[in-house]
């Protein structure tokens, strides 16, 4: 079987194993259904300009329907020397209809039928990321009710810092997926863009309707130059670009995870229908998923400079090369989309150890900076009061005791206008108390905003806003 994409200028066949490596059917037969939703609609479009006779689009559209239920039900053959899904559908029609089949790629050309199979495909695979992401922010905030009462030490540096609501915790990190859930909306704007009958390179004479293609698509907008579309891969960059950023919160949230279901944390009990065991430990309980995610992530990190480097030194306007960005923007949707299936049922299904966690929650001195804010309230400059508190700090320290322990005789030695009033901001319960400011961990502040993410997320009724 010849490649039809070799016209009569050609006087040799293809090499064998030019075919081998110049195929991509491999991998981008997943875009069947995308193509033939674009070609049904471009077959409309010829249809209504009269380029086409609407019986023979009607034709080609049932053909094509029936083409998209046999590889469905797996019953499509794939041959190497076609090269890719778009040429194997087309082929498949004309067999079936001759001529009339060989109307169908009037006025469009492989370059921008590909760009808008893989818009459409990543405007499904963007849509499904963001429901996921979704559902991931639906399951931190349904923690929020069971864990309202649950204090944790915050850290910077690996160091325990200040005490935090544990709601707090589950927050921040819903902050940061709507942030992903922020840059997958705007990544949607630019992917969701008319290519088809930009053509190979500079248009088309004929008198094809581009708008009305768009409009049967739901694109909101057509390409406005035929040039930058046939080497446009920005909207692949920007999508790989906003799946590693959900990598990476995906990786920082496992591997303090791990951290937690350590012995030595000991805040976190893991579901054990998401963890594994050792072939020769049998004690062991291992963090598997977790730590898979945290791994994951440098493969969707070198999807993105796979990308980047792909379209680095390309000049205008395509180029063969741009085959090779679907590999690895493949990879980089399933990817997340394997990370974030099973991160949702992990944080519902995790238990926090409140005994352990309550033990060891007065060690590292948490609430030495509600300590400094007391003594800056009362007049202290900051400075001052830093390095006031430091030294109180050290001498806790020195007998191993809490900050609450000191007698007041200690705070006196140290600003002498101290008095009982000292410890009612002394204890992590009553330092998380103190707090005040928006966006803090006050209860009274967290407890408002775990309200605002139930509204935002839509969870009265169960759909996303």
């Amino acid at each position: 079987m010849t490649s039809p994409s070799r016209s009569g200028v050609f006087q040799q066949a293809t090499d064998r194993r030019v075919e081998r490596f110049t195929e991509s059917i491999s991998f981008d037969r997943r875009l069947y259904a995308h193509d033939i939703v674009g070609s049904i609609a471009h077959a409309q479009m010829l249809a209504a300009v009269g380029l086409i006779s609407p019986t023979e689009a009607r034709l080609i559209e049932a053909t094509l329907l029936t083409i998209r239920q046999e590889i469905e039900d797996g019953r499509f053959e794939y041959h190497v020397e076609l090269e890719d899904i778009h040429m194997h559908i087309e082929q498949e029609l004309i067999g079936r209809l001759g001529d009339t089949g060989r109307k169908l790629h009037t006025g469009r050309s492989r370059n921008d039928q590909v760009s808008t199979d893989l818009r459409l495909w990543v405007r499904d695979a963007l849509d499904r990321v963001d429901r996921a992401v979704w559902e991931l922010q639906k399951s931190f905030v349904q923690r929020c009710e069971r864990d309202a009462d649950v204090i944790l030490p915050a850290y910077t540096h690996l160091q325990r810092a200040q005490p935090v609501l544990a709601n707090h915790y589950w927050l921040a990190y819903c902050e940061k997926l709507e942030r992903d859930r922020q840059r997958l909306a705007d990544c949607r704007k630019r992917v969701n863009v008319c290519s088809l009958g930009c053509a190979a390179v500079a248009g088309t004479t004929l008198p094809i309707d581009r708008h009305d293609v768009a409009r049967r698509l739901g694109f909101d907008g057509v390409a406005a130059n035929s040039l930058d579309v046939s080497s446009d891969r920005d909207f692949v960059l920007e999508s790989a670009f906003v799946l590693t950023l959900i990598a990476e919160h995906l990786s920082t949230w496992a591997e303090e995870w791990i951290l937690w279901s350590t012995v030595e944390f000991s805040f976190l009990k893991l579901p054990q229908k998401f963890c594994t065991g050792s072939s020769i430990m049998p004690q062991k309980i291992n963090p598997d998923v977790l730590e898979l995610t945290r791994g994951k992530t440098a493969r969707v990190v070198g999807d993105l400079q796979t990308l980047l480097v792909l379209v680095k030194g390309l000049p205008l306007a395509y180029n063969r090369d741009l085959q090779e960005d679907k590999p690895a923007l493949f990879d980089a949707f399933d990817t997340v989309e394997a990370c974030l299936t099973l991160a949702a049922p992990l944080v519902a299904g995790a238990e926090l150890r409140r005994a352990d966690i309550a033990e060891r929650l007065d060690r590292g001195y948490l609430d030495a900076t509600t300590l400094m804010e007391y003594l800056i309230r009362r007049g202290l400059p900051q400075r001052t009061a830093h390095h006031l508190v430091g030294s109180l700090v050290a001498r806790a320290a020195a007998q191993g005791v809490r900050l609450a322990d000191l007698p007041l005789e200690e705070f006196r030695a140290a600003d002498a206008t101290l008095d009982e009033g000292v410890y009612g901001v002394l204890g992590v319960e009553n330092a998380v108390r103190a707090f005040a400011s928006f966006g803090s961990t006050a209860p009274q502040e967290v407890a408002r905003q775990v309200e605002c993410w139930k509204v935002k997320l839509g969870l009265s009724d169960g759909e996303p806003r």
